[in-house]
């Protein structure tokens, strides 16, 4: 399966500019939803039978740390009113969700997850794990997929689209926004929006740098059994426009970041979710 960054691009900023205004696309056959439940944002995104993105929504939230569910009424009440939002926006009931799990997670968890979508009324079809569903938006079969998110960064290896290799570690968005924090002498809150803030990176970047190295040598570690030709980088953590080429110099492989790489793995969620 060939690599349309083009077309991947297209896509994944159409469904942010849907997020950001609020609207909506017509849409063909039955609407599928993704659900996921990120450490620092939950994403919802709806797609139709093409798997064309209709419409999304997220919202910022701690409900979620490293794949685990701290507070499950939270996560509820949170995933609730995002699937109301975007009923209201349809004029439509949302009815098949699926959502997401990072690699090497527990069964326990898995199964809180699922509850979660459950319980705010979604039907539950599908459990995918993440770098999956990130290849599907991507649209490859083979190579290294790393989602840098909120509490870990996690490597997964893709072989004739089979997912080869799983691997997650405890460094992620998280420990930049502390670094930040410490270097500044600030609160996390204020740190954690300054990282936010793309008109700032010229004073946060130089700061998390040692943590996005420290991210990089966790995927070359990985990379030294199982060798790729290429890696894509997604998740919020990664928006920084010098990320790609950081990783690319530390490890000595082409890297590939999609726009809008916080929205590839909800968006591929819901392409994995059946009917």
């Amino acid at each position: 399966m060939a690599y349309d960054l083009e077309k991947c691009n297209e896509t994944l900023l159409e469904f942010e500019n849907l997020i950001i205004n609020g609207e909506k696309k017509d849409w063909e056959g039955v609407l599928r939803t993704g659900v996921d439940l990120g450490t620092a944002n939950i994403v919802l995104a709806v797609v139709d039978d093409t798997n064309l993105p209709i419409a999304g929504a997220t919202f910022p939230s701690t409900v979620v740390r490293d794949g685990i569910v701290v507070d499950y009424i939270g996560a509820v009440q949170a995933v609730t009113r995002l699937k109301g939002q975007l009923e209201e926006l349809l004029g439509e009931t949302l009815d098949a969700g699926a959502c997401a799990i990072p690699p090497g997670i527990l069964s326990g968890n898995v199964k809180a997850i699922g509850n979660v979508v459950e319980s705010a009324g979604f039907r539950l079809t599908e459990i995918v794990d993440e770098p999956t569903a990130a290849a599907a938006v991507l649209g490859i079969s083979d190579g290294a997929v790393v989602d840098v998110g909120g509490g870990t960064t996690g490597i997964s290896i893709l072989k004739d689209g089979k997912v080869i290799y799983t691997s997650d570690e405890p460094t992620g968005g998280t420990h930049m926004t502390l670094v930040l924090a410490g270097f500044y002498g600030i609160p996390t809150e204020e740190a954690e929006k300054m990282k936010r803030d793309s008109a700032q990176e010229e004073n946060v970047f130089p700061v998390v740098k040692p943590v996005v190295e420290k991210m990089a040598a966790i995927v070359k570690r990985s990379l030294e059994e199982y060798p790729v030709d290429t890696i894509y980088v997604v998740g919020g953590a990664c928006c920084f426009t010098q990320f790609e080429s950081v990783f690319e110099k530390y490890i000595g492989i082409p890297v590939v970041k999609p726009a809008a790489p916080l929205l590839v793995t909800p968006l591929g969620i819901a392409m994995n979710c059946t009917k």
